[in-house]
């Protein structure tokens, strides 16, 4: 089975992708996300990026911040019947053999079109000299530490309460800029804590002293992902360019001097463990070259860290200036594959692949998706190896297929099993906790492997066992999910 990551963003902010609306009931909900992870596992997908924290707000139970508003339609409003979202959809994902990675934003305070008041348990309430208005926005302030100690301990309030397989920041860090009807630019108001910082005794330009509230947000989060968790890989989204001229031909917003997000030197400090940068642009765009931005990216990888490209795939098949054909899309999963430098794609958003937008469901799993594809492995994480399978065969009845178990009482995270068939190989990824995998029916196999993997995606030493010959009683499988040349 080939090694590609590829995953998907599930945004509840604005009720873009989950739930579809704030009045739906507990069972509907779960109904909805049930649909979303069974359409990701059809799709070949193999990890969903589900937003968690949209706005100092949470979609699972936190004594922290108070529910959101996406959920229930009223902040501070916990789901009745009563149910955890995230704790669901960890298992859920899980059970499909999906990965799970919880998306927060860090200083987003409140969105745009938010209609229920705040909580009282929210941070605007709580503690309003951190939040700032700035446009139709509240805006927790990068400059104050509290708010860096707050955003980390929400982070790890979920990485210890849950068994979520990464914490994943998108774009917005210091806000997009904003501006007033007549086009002036509306300066952010972090007057409090700059004067704070200059009357410590500090040098740094405005610019670079912004720059510098960031990085330390990155730097201790992924120092204290990894102490609690070992195994939980830490990624980030930034906006694709990093700065005009990088490469000489790309032009567009410079995300390093307005949203003061210093990405590439978080990638060549090894801050993360996959990175994603949105490009958001066709393959044809010279200033925003898909190809080129990636190949540059690629080339500042110096840690070797995943690069996983993310991909505005809900323009294909859309309509107006912006969109562009599926074909576009299944061209930029090419480039990207033709880059030895990246190993994976992450698409915006879930929506598309909901409606199978202009077919392009069709066309990924008749293309690019037509076979699964295992997440790449993160040798640099401290995890245990995989313990050493052991696949015994049970051949007796009706019923024929293997048992799964290992040497030690060590359950491994996921069991690889790859079949030898007399029209090729099929492979499937297996939970953990499953406890047989069984023959495909009237499918006759010569040969079966079977790998364990562990929390960073290293696999075992195979074992093998050859199933005794039996005639078929129905015809050859077909070609499929899960059949490899």
């Amino acid at each position: 089975m080939a090694r590609e990551f590829r995953g998907v963003w599930v945004a509840s902010v604005a009720n873009l992708d989950w739930p579809s609306s704030r009045k739906l009931t507990t069972a509907q909900q779960q109904s909805e996300l049930i649909t979303l992870l069974d359409r990701a596992a059809a799709l070949k997908l193999n990890a969903v990026i589900f937003q968690v924290r949209p706005a100092a707000d949470a979609l699972y139970a936190s004594k922290i911040e108070p529910w959101s508003e996406y959920l229930t339609g009223a902040q501070g409003v916990a789901p009745s019947p009563f149910w955890d979202p995230l704790e669901f959809a960890v298992r859920e994902a899980h059970a499909r053999s999906l990965e799970l990675h919880a998306w927060f934003n860090p200083y987003r305070a409140r969105f745009t079109g938010t209609k229920s008041p705040l909580a009282a348990t929210h941070i605007a309430k709580t503690n309003p000299a951190l939040v700032k208005t700035y446009g139709g926005y509240l805006w927790m302030d990068p400059g104050e530490p509290r708010v860096r100690e707050r955003t980390v301990r929400v982070v790890l309030d979920v990485v210890k309460r849950y068994d979520i397989d990464a914490v994943h920041l998108d774009d917005y860090f210091y806000p997009y800029p904003e501006r007033t009807r007549s086009g002036k630019l509306i300066a952010f108001p972090d007057d409090r804590s700059w004067l704070q910082y200059k009357k410590s005794g500090g040098t740094l330009t405005r610019g670079d002293w912004r720059r510098g509230n960031v990085d330390a947000l990155v730097q201790q989060l992924d120092s204290v992902v990894h102490q609690a968790k070992p195994w939980v890989k830490f990624g980030i989204s930034p906006f694709g360019i990093w700065r005009p001229g990088y490469p000489s031909q790309i032009r567009g917003f410079d995300s390093f001097s307005e949203l003061y997000a210093d990405a590439r030197k978080w990638l060549r400090e090894g801050w993360v463990d996959y990175f994603t940068p949105q490009l958001y642009w066709p393959t044809t765009k010279a200033e925003q070259s898909y190809p080129v931005l990636l190949g540059w990216w690629a080339g500042e990888n110096t840690r070797a860290r995943h690069l996983w490209p993310g991909n505005f795939t809900s323009r294909a098949g859309a309509a107006g200036r912006s969109a562009f054909p599926v074909s576009e899309l299944v061209e930029q999963i090419r480039v990207t594959r033709a880059n030895p430098g990246a190993t994976g794609n992450v698409h915006f958003s879930m929506k598309s692949f909901l409606v199978n937008q202009a077919g392009m469901n069709d066309a990924l799993v008749a293309g690019p998706y037509e076979l699964p594809a295992l997440v790449p492995a993160s040798p640099w994480l401290s995890v245990a190896p995989a313990p050493q399978p052991i696949a015994r065969l049970s051949e007796g009845g009706a019923v024929r297929g293997v048992i799964l178990s290992t040497t030690t009482k060590l359950a491994p995270w996921q069991w690889l099993v790859r079949a030898r068939t007399d029209t090729g190989w099929i492979s499937e990824l297996l939970p953990g906790d499953a406890k047989s995998w069984l023959f495909p029916e009237g499918t006759a196999l010569t040969v079966v492997s079977v790998t364990a993997l562990n929390r960073a995606g290293a696999e075992s030493a195979p074992v093998f066992v050859t199933p005794t010959a039996r005639p078929s009683t129905s015809a050859p499988a077909k070609r499929g999910r899960e059949h490899e040349d």
